[in-house]
């Protein structure tokens, strides 16, 4: 497969498509954890409404703006404390994922965000 902009390549396994090796390779990891029993409920990219769509209203127009949503890499139950976990396989930091990040912590302080370096 290609690369991408920030230099990782696509792989693909067991039919699911991931945007980096580093990606793929967590995505094994934790199917290892489920089949031991330590995690549950694993899924695979999971998506997060972090600001509802709205229609603002002036002086003779009406916009219609779009919801602002965070597409995790994976979420999952730890068995252990029960927890349900986010986690986000990152390679490179950028602006838009720093903000998507804040505000997820603060719209879902009951989801425990995990950063997968």
């Amino acid at each position: 497969m290609t690369r991408t902009k920030y230099g990782n390549r696509k792989r693909v396994v067991d039919g699911h498509i991931f945007d980096s090796e580093k990606e793929a390779r967590r995505y094994q990891e934790l199917k290892l954890l489920v089949a031991a029993g330590e995690i549950s409920m694993l899924e695979l990219q999971p998506r997060f409404v972090l600001l509802e769509a709205f229609t603002e209203r002036g002086r003779g127009y009406c916009k219609r703006h779009q919801a602002i949503t965070y597409t995790a890499d994976f979420q999952y139950d730890d068995g252990a404390t029960l927890d349900v976990i986010v986690e986000d396989v990152k390679g490179v930091k950028t602006a838009v994922y720093n903000i998507k990040k804040k505000l997820f912590i603060q719209r879902y302080p009951q989801i425990v965000f995990r950063e997968v370096r």
